[in-house]
């Protein structure tokens, strides 16, 4: 027996590394694919009440002015924008009309008005330097 030899003993695992905490609220939900199976004894899908498309006009035609920014933008207030419109100023100096479908403690989705259209986008609640709705 050679007891310079660790071959034989029994070694405790070496802890796996975690992946970056999300929460799956942060993230809006999606419809199953076309043809998804249904699992017995549980209910078909169902789109969620509220609207969740662009909305069926543009945005107004004016760009507010800007208010002093805040440190950190709160989820509580601009939850309060969702479904209606909203005027976003990014940190990098961008800035835009939005239509917001979601808003969870991190981030913001919905719609943004880009070249007289309506896309999807999503942004940390980090990147937003203020905002305000209409």
């Amino acid at each position: 027996m050679n007891y310079y030899d660790n071959s034989n003993k029994r070694q405790r695992p070496r802890p796996r590394p975690r992946p970056p905490y999300y929460d799956e609220a942060d993230y809006p939900q999606r419809p199953p694919f076309f043809g998804q199976p249904q699992v017995p004894g549980m209910p078909p899908y169902t789109q969620p009440s509220s609207p969740s498309g662009p909305p069926t006009g543009a945005p107004p035609s004016f760009i507010p002015q800007q208010s002093p920014s805040l440190y950190m933008i709160d989820p509580g207030a601009i939850r309060s924008c969702t479904f209606q419109f909203v005027y976003i100023w990014l940190n990098d100096g961008s800035s835009f009309w939005a239509w917001l479908t979601f808003v969870g403690r991190r981030s913001v989705a919905g719609w943004r008005w880009f070249r007289n259209r309506w896309i999807y986008f999503g942004t940390d609640l980090d990147n937003i330097s203020s905002f305000i709705c209409y």
